[in-house]
């Protein structure tokens, strides 16, 4: 590590300036093997151009959308509109990490990486559904013009800790959901699509959970303190989307992302990779933390099992009516 004094150990000691400047080694070696497997692709080589053609407005020939030109699933359409809209958002989180990691040396190189590279993935969904017909596109864009109006800050912007905790796991969210909507989909172009930007999402996984780890061996009382919060507090970027509560229980119930998933493939890989709730030599406080962590994992996994139960009955009477 670039410091190593005893005494910045110490919970007092640290501030989120000097841990910027004592995981700056570890950023930009995370840069340099990021930077080693991380495949440049062109977002147009995922979309089916030759679908496309003219909206009314200035083409007098102009084909009005309808939900039969496509044959994205309803739930695909659903999960598809709420993940661009999250994507969309991307100036203000480019803002918000740019403050808190700063834009210079290594932590500056990966702020503008990132952010190219998350730009990418706006720009291939929003051509694949203008294309495909896939979305009302007055509709999504309405949405889009109401979304980043309001603006986006994040519950962490507060700590860059705390930042890093919450990217650690939201990163691997995003990656899951755009997997399962792939899945969801009915479309292969669609699937294939959101298969090479969850690749992408995995990558920004890798960085910001190798650099919590290098927390941890930093300020463990601090890093447990910041991930017990992360956790039990947990929302995705896009909870701000116009009607964001009734598409996240379509997609839960859709299977694109649930408590189920949320507990089992995105913060149990985490944690378990970290081993988080097995280290030991903690203060007190980071002590409480790793309990209240283990406590608040323990309930939400009793909460899953209750929404698997639910999700099966729903299931089975749904297959009971298209069976009589």
């Amino acid at each position: 590590m670039t410091i190593t004094s005893p005494h910045l150990g110490s919970p007092t000691a640290w501030t989120d300036a000097r841990l910027l400047y004592a995981l700056e080694e570890v950023v930009e070696k995370e840069l340099n093997r990021h930077l080693k497997v991380a495949k440049d692709w062109m977002p147009h080589e995922y979309v089916p151009w030759s679908d496309g053609r003219n909206f009314p407005g200035l083409f007098e020939d102009g084909e009005a959308w309808d939900k039969d030109q496509s044959q994205v699933t309803e739930i695909g359409r659903i999960a598809l509109v709420v993940n661009l809209l999250t994507e969309d958002n991307l100036p203000s989180y480019h803002h918000e990490i740019a403050s808190l990691f700063g834009r210079d040396g290594a932590w500056g190189t990966w702020v503008h990486r990132w952010t190219a590279e998350e730009g990418r993935h706006g720009i291939v969904m929003r051509d694949y559904l203008l294309t495909s017909r896939a979305v009302d596109p007055d509709k999504l864009e309405r949405f889009r013009m109401s979304h980043m109006s309001e603006g986006f800050e994040s519950d962490n912007r507060h700590s860059m800790l705390h930042s890093v905790a919450y990217v650690a796991f939201q990163e691997l969210a995003t990656r899951i959901s755009h997997r399962n909507t792939g899945h969801q989909s009915g479309d292969p172009v669609c699937d294939r699509m959101l298969a090479r930007i969850a690749t992408d999402e995995n990558l920004h996984m890798v960085f910001y959970r190798n650099l919590l780890k290098a927390a941890f061996e930093l300020a463990p009382d601090l890093t447990m303190q910041a991930v017990r919060d992360v956790v039990v507090n947990f929302r995705m970027p896009g909870h701000g989307i116009p009607g964001f509560e009734r598409a996240a229980a379509q997609m839960a119930i859709g299977e694109v992302y649930n408590l189920r998933i949320h507990h089992d493939d995105v913060l149990q890989p985490v944690l378990r990779f970290l081993k988080v709730l097995e280290i030991d030599g903690l203060g007190p406080e980071g002590r409480q933390a790793q309990e209240e962590l283990g406590l608040y994992m323990g309930g939400l996994d009793a909460e899953a099992a209750k929404f698997d139960e639910k999700l099966a009955a729903r299931k089975a009477r749904m297959a009971a009516r298209a069976g009589g």
